[in-house]
């Protein structure tokens, strides 16, 4: 193979549309009902004239798909299921070509249970001390290690025939690595150049705060002040090995982290660790004016001693359809009831779900946009035999999982299961076909129109500081350059303030030339 011309880094990613692609949802261009590579390539003309500036896709690799491929079971091939390494490459250079770059999902917290480390690790070989083992508890060791939870639900700990427990903060299928050998350090730093030798512009990294651990292994109910396995500080030296190979290839990081403590938060956007996160708190934000000002503000004042850009993300593969959480009475995001909860207005969820896109696009910073919310997609509710993401399993049936959020696309109205491909993995709703592509495209008034119009006019914000203006309660509004964003959550319409033109509204105007409650409308000033 010729290498590829590594990424560039000119700060495209301080401003940059990055969308997001869950592979297996996203169009399938063999016909087996799964969505794969070629199904990408194959789209790429609607994601250039989208006019995003970057691709995320969410893990391509071989994998036994117990947690929907983020139990990577081989981080250099990419799973039959969705094609072959050369096809990923192509894709790659294909889209380098239409100007839009690659990120790629690495989850280093943990690998899947068929990686060869870890069936090493059980046939006793030293491979274990890449990972957590440790006897149980108890007179026979018929106890767990600790007290610790799976983000899943139940023991954060299995047992093996041998009478030793491993570790895994998530699925069982998912055994967490020992970030305290130097092997685990050295093998994800050579995953990073693999990648960025096939020309990745950047890497998203996957529970990124959670891959150290104490090493005595504690229980809670000892105390946790430091967390025995979240945000620990010798996280941070992992994070500046991985900025050097980074700064070799021009390539750039985004973090997921979760945590409450901003000054904690800012440690991971340093200079020499990484260069953007996810924006978590906008994102769980409910419909309310005071609320999000609070949260905007939050996150510019996080992010400026650090001199990182924030990112704003309304939605993404993990959580609720941004149309159905705002369609709620109750527009709180509740990791416990998903797409349960209070009945969604749909129409009201779309109203605000456009409104919101304008926000977002209009805020400093970079923007993720998660596949389908483009085309005002709702939440999708799952039959329960249809079911695949194991949080549903390991919370006894209470929490519903993501499923309803990854329900594969729909292209073309008039085609078979809406022009997705074969008969989708995941069942499409009826009526999915309303929200096609292709019919979309065809009219002037649709939230696909509106997120193209939107990323075509965003330069006119440039790439200078927010001001707030004056506003009546209920109303968001800002400058940014010669560009103003008027925001209104409230139920009365208000007047617009002093412009010269009007760039673009989520929804009309008045007969008065007012502002309508839960519509954006970007101006000139």
């Amino acid at each position: 193979m010729g290498q590829p011309t590594p990424a560039t880094d000119d700060g495209w990613w301080r401003s940059a549309v990055i969308y997001q692609v869950y592979v297996r949802s996203f169009a399938d261009g063999d016909g087996d009902g799964t969505g794969d590579l070629a199904g990408v390539r194959a789209r790429l003309p609607y994601l250039a004239e989208l006019g995003v500036d970057a691709l995320w896709f969410n893990p391509w690799y071989r994998s036994p798909m117990k947690d929907g491929g983020y139990d990577v079971a081989d981080y250099r091939a990419v799973d039959p299921a969705f094609g072959t390494l050369a096809e990923a490459e192509k894709l790659i250079a294909e889209a380098r070509e239409l100007g839009i770059r690659t990120i790629v999902d690495i989850v280093p917290n943990h690998v899947s249970d068929q990686h060869p480390w870890f069936r090493a690790a059980l046939a006793g070989g030293p491979e274990r001390e890449l990972f957590h083992f440790r006897p149980g508890r108890g007179e026979h060791g018929e106890l767990p290690p600790n007290d610790w939870q799976s983000e899943f639900g139940g023991p954060a700990w299995t047992r093996l025939p041998d009478g030793d427990w491993y570790l895994h903060l998530f699925a069982p299928e998912q055994p967490d690595l020992n970030w305290a050998h130097p092997a685990v350090r050295q093998e994800h730093e050579d995953i990073l150049r693999f990648w960025f030798e096939r020309g990745v512009a950047g890497v998203r990294i996957d529970s990124a705060a959670l891959l150290a651990k104490d090493p005595a292994l504690p229980d809670f109910t000892e105390g946790h002040d430091p967390h025995p396995y979240v945000d620990r500080d010798e996280l941070h030296d992992v994070y500046r090995a991985w900025r050097a190979v980074a700064d070799e290839y021009g390539a750039v990081f985004v973090g997921e982290v979760w945590l409450p403590d901003t000054e904690r938060f800012a440690r991971y956007l340093r200079p020499d660790e990484l260069h953007t996160a996810f924006n978590f708190s906008f994102m769980t934000c409910p419909w309310d004016a005071a609320r999000l000002r609070t949260s905007i503000d939050d996150t510019l004042a996080e992010h400026a001693p650090v001199g990182a850009p924030a990112t704003w993300v309304l939605c993404n593969h993990d959580v609720t359809r941004t149309v159905t959480r705002y369609g709620r009475a109750d527009t709180g995001f509740d990791f416990a009831t998903k797409a349960f909860g209070t009945p969604t207005d749909l129409e009201l969820g779309t109203r605000r779900a456009r409104a919101a896109a304008l926000l977002s696009l209009a805020l400093p910073g970079a923007v993720y946009v998660y596949q389908g919310e483009e085309l005002g997609l709702p939440e999708a509710d799952i039959p329960l035999d249809r079911i695949e993401d194991p949080m549903h399993a390991r919370s006894g049936g209470t929490d519903p999982g993501r499923d309803g959020c990854r329900v594969p696309l729909p292209w073309a109205a008039g085609e078979p299961h809406a022009g997705f491909g074969g008969e989708p993995w995941l069942p499409q709703p009826d009526g999915w076909a309303a929200y096609a592509a292709d019919r979309q495209a065809e009219d002037p008034a649709s939230i696909l129109r509106l997120y193209r119009e939107a990323i075509r006019l965003r330069p006119e914000f440039g790439d200078g500081p927010l001001t707030w203006l004056p506003a009546p309660d209920g109303v968001l509004a800002f400058a940014r350059a010669d560009a103003l964003c008027v925001v209104n959550l409230a139920d009365a319409p208000v007047d617009l303030p002093a412009h010269s033109a009007r760039l673009l509204a989520s929804g009309p105007l008045d007969t008065a030339g007012r502002l309508p409650g839960d519509t954006a409308v970007w101006l000139r000033a």
